[in-house]
């Protein structure tokens, strides 16, 4: 099988070798979605978000409080251009690509989080991803203020025990709220965070279509970790579901001899077999 990378799979890569803070993650995001609409003009949503952010502009309150300006934000994206959770087809993956999402001004936390920041940054108004379980937050990057807006729910303000009440709700538990659960991310990581939802549902649709995407998604997620050895077996297990058996055996045996007392051993030195038997 010829490798080579596409031009959206290359400039990703570019995008994200820089140091993470120069990283532009609308740019990046946009090449993810771009090997799904290989069509797809990035600097058009680009464009988008700067125009987004002159109207905002011209909306903004005299007096410069962050709250007020979070208000106004809120009532532009939900109220005058209907941006919205998707909470009738949450697992479409229309819902994780960024040019989708302003298309149909609809997404999940995380692609509403990245409008949300990119045109706040716009408005020099900056703010950051923050990586909750279950379901990703921001914060104005504001030391002093302790607060947390949900894009997913409107631009929902939260404090930290509204974090906690949500967290038992999406786990239907008590969970106990761990300082890490509001720590801000970094652009890798916000990426990676797509990804990992794009993996999983692709994953879980079981076509050989879908398995080639989630394929695809996870050798994004390596450009993204190169030494991620869960993600190296797990591209192991996808080229094994695709009969791709001498790549398989490579990512798999590199597995095992970086983590040979894993839990999942005895099922990948089984799967090994097959591959030799084969």
């Amino acid at each position: 099988m010829i490798m080579y990378l596409s031009s959206a799979r290359q400039y990703f890569y570019q995008e994200v070798q820089q140091p993470d803070e120069q990283i532009d993650l609308a740019k990046a995001a946009l090449y993810i979605a771009q090997e799904e609409y290989p069509h797809l003009d990035p600097q058009e949503y680009i464009n988008a978000l700067d125009t987004m952010a002159d109207e905002l502009q011209e909306r903004l309150p005299s007096q410069n409080y962050p709250l007020l300006i979070i208000k106004t934000i809120n009532q532009y994206l939900y109220d005058d251009l209907g941006f919205k959770g998707n909470t009738k087809n949450y697992y479409d993956p229309e819902n994780s690509f960024l040019n989708r999402v302003i298309d149909r001004r609809t997404g999940i936390p995380i692609t509403l989080a990245l409008v949300y920041i990119e045109i706040a940054r716009r408005i020099n108004f900056p703010m950051s991803g923050v990586g909750m379980p279950g379901h990703f937050l921001i914060r104005p990057n504001f030391p002093e203020m302790e607060i947390f807006i949900d894009a997913f729910n409107r631009g929902e303000i939260l404090f930290p025990q509204d974090c906690q009440d949500k967290l038992n709700q999406i786990f239907n538990h008590q969970v106990q709220l761990q300082p890490e659960f509001l720590a801000t991310v970094n652009n890798r990581n916000f990426l990676a965070r797509i990804l990992m939802n794009l993996k999983s549902i692709y994953i879980h649709q079981e076509t050989s279509n879908h398995l080639e995407k989630a394929l695809a998604v996870v050798e994004r997620l390596l450009l993204l970790f190169p030494q991620a050895i869960l993600e190296i077996r797990d591209r192991g297990l996808l080229h094994y579901r695709l009969g791709q058996f001498h790549l398989a055996a490579k990512d798999l045996e590199t597995y095992l001899n970086q983590v040979p007392n894993a839990q999942d051993t005895i099922t990948i030195h089984h799967i090994l077999d097959q591959i030799r038997q084969k």
